[in-house]
């Protein structure tokens, strides 16, 4: 693939996907700041950093996930991170007219019947979900965005048990980074993601001694999504 000379800063530069990013980039001309250069609770520090280095593209993936739990524990911390900084970096990027691709989450959707597609109705399954969406509320506002509803995961599955009686469509950081290239100049939403099945048979091929367990109390049964929309670009 030919090297893509427009520049691309990534948000959350230090975090798990952005450190996959790092080490498996070969053709983007990418530019990972800490929060000491862009912090996105600071319209200021945001500004300067993407005055300075003047992307075309950022890719916001910065923000607070897991633990699942301290969406439910700290609020404030998950509002200030999803949702206040999310509505921060939307402004800067309109203000200087810079395409925006927001990184979001299947768990958007109610997750009872799966193979959801972009269009469906949504319903957060949990409160870090909810606050996944109120960050899209802001991207959405802006014409110049493209939100990517994603199912994703460290590899090797780094957990030690995973769901056996859940269907998701998971897929590993490597593989969405050889699809970003394909959908920059992309708007509107999108799902990535991989084959639809159950958690467990996802973890086992990177994991083998990973062990089954019942996710019915944590999650609904199926949160998968359709990804024919991400097939016909990629």
């Amino acid at each position: 693939m030919r090297a893509l000379t427009k520049k691309i800063v990534i948000t959350g530069g230090k975090g798990r996907f952005a450190k996959t990013l790092k080490k498996n980039n070969k053709n983007l001309n990418l530019f990972f700041p800490d929060k000491k250069e862009l912090n996105i609770l600071s319209i200021k520090s945001i500004e300067k950093y993407l005055k300075k280095i003047k992307p075309k593209y950022v890719l916001h993936a910065a923000g607070l996930s897991r633990p699942m739990n301290i969406h439910d524990k700290n609020i404030s911390k998950s509002i200030d991170l999803n949702i206040i900084g999310t509505a921060n970096v939307v402004k800067i990027c309109e203000k200087y007219k810079i395409k925006l691709i927001y990184f979001s989450t299947n768990y958007i959707y109610p997750g009872k019947k799966g193979n959801y597609k972009e269009h469906d109705p949504i319903l957060p399954i949990n409160s870090y979900a909810w606050s996944k969406l109120g960050g899209e509320c802001s991207v959405r506002l802006y014409k110049n965005s493209l939100i990517l509803r994603l199912c994703m995961c460290e590899k090797p599955f780094v957990h030690n048990f995973a769901f056996s009686d859940i269907n998701a469509n998971f897929m590993f950081h490597e593989d969405v980074i050889k699809i970003i290239p394909k959908i920059l100049n992309k708007k509107g939403v999108l799902n990535i993601g991989g084959k639809i099945q159950t958690v467990y048979n996802f973890a086992k091929k990177s994991n083998p001694k990973v062990k089954r367990k019942s996710g019915k109390k944590i999650f609904p049964p199926n949160p998968s999504m359709n990804i024919s929309k991400l097939k016909k670009i990629i």
